[in-house]
């Protein structure tokens, strides 16, 4: 083999290294379904003055009957800069396509401005957004939101996130994200980390739940009692935890941790363990996993 065979040889299994890569990690949920004829184009709300404070607003085709029930789509990532919203795309057209309205909320994340408080923040102000803009959008598309109809949805750490709003009320003052102006009537995670503490002691994300609260439990213990879903039980709505036993990325224990204790505190909280599914077929809605999900979303909304 002469040196430049060797040189193609090596570039072509870099290039197929770095396809490899890329795949890995922008293919990590699933591809974005068709939106339904007539439906109208997605609107941006902006909550803060920070690039990463938005959330774009889907609506499903007019003439459905209203007011709109809506989804709030918090994604996942560990909380880092590298992923955005464009994880929650795919779940906020399928649900769009189901008849309901969505909010894909992007929010600061660590490695850009995001950690504790900002990234609880950003995720309440968003949230609130539909007591104000997102519900002046909508009558500007000549559509009405229900706030009395609004589920958390949220995968892997978007997950923590969707819990943690949904027990806001149970914070007070200076805490991030107490008072609320809106009170989702039901949670459903996907594969989430709902058990911070738990978390950071193994080590989930390569050190992303420390990353996210500025240390440890042993040093940062107030901030784990805000933060963590798991020390905010029971939650004021329903709770439903989804996870794969398959999956290598969030333990399925996360979960259960949480069911137990919510439960033990005489929460509604129910866990729905899918068979041999893993972390990322949740949020590609091309599977029987997230018709799973999207069920317990619909039931939740009523």
């Amino acid at each position: 083999m002469t040196r430049r065979s060797v040189l193609a040889t090596l570039a072509a299994a870099a290039t197929g290294l770095l396809a490899a890569c890329s795949t890995v990690g922008s293919g990590v949920g699933g591809a974005t379904p068709a939106a339904r004829p007539g439906t109208p184009g997605p609107t941006t709300l902006r909550y803060g003055p920070d690039p990463a404070q938005y959330a774009v607003l889907h609506l499903p085709p007019p003439g459905a009957p209203g007011p709109l029930p809506v989804v709030v789509v918090l994604h996942g990532g560990y909380w880092r800069a590298q992923y955005g919203l464009e994880l929650g795309e795919p779940l906020a057209v399928d649900l769009t396509n189901a008849g309901v309205a969505a909010l894909n909320v992007e929010y600061r994340r660590v490695g850009a401005g995001g950690g504790f408080p900002t990234t609880l923040d950003d995720v309440a102000a968003a949230v609130d957004l539909l007591a104000g803009t997102a519900a002046e959008a909508a009558r500007g598309a000549g559509q009405a939101l229900d706030p009395g109809r609004v589920v958390l949805l949220g995968h892997s750490a978007g997950g923590q996130l969707a819990a943690w709003a949904g027990s806001r009320s149970r914070l007070q003052r200076p805490s991030p994200g107490a008072a609320p102006r809106v009170a989702p009537r039901g949670v459903v995670t996907q594969a989430g980390v709902l058990d911070l503490v738990a978390g950071a002691d193994q080590g989930l994300g390569a050190g992303a739940v420390v990353d996210l609260l500025g240390g440890p439990p042993t040093t940062q213990a107030a901030r784990y009692a805000v933060a963590s879903p798991a020390a905010l039980v029971p939650a004021p709505c329903p709770v439903v935890a989804v996870h794969g036993t398959a999956d290598a990325t969030v333990p399925i224990d996360q979960s259960r941790r949480y069911v137990a204790a919510a439960t033990a505190a005489r929460g509604q909280a129910r866990l729905v363990e899918l068979p041999g599914v893993d972390h990322f077929q949740l949020i590609d809605p091309a599977t029987a996993a997230w018709r799973s999900v999207r069920d317990e979303v619909m039931g939740l909304l009523g």
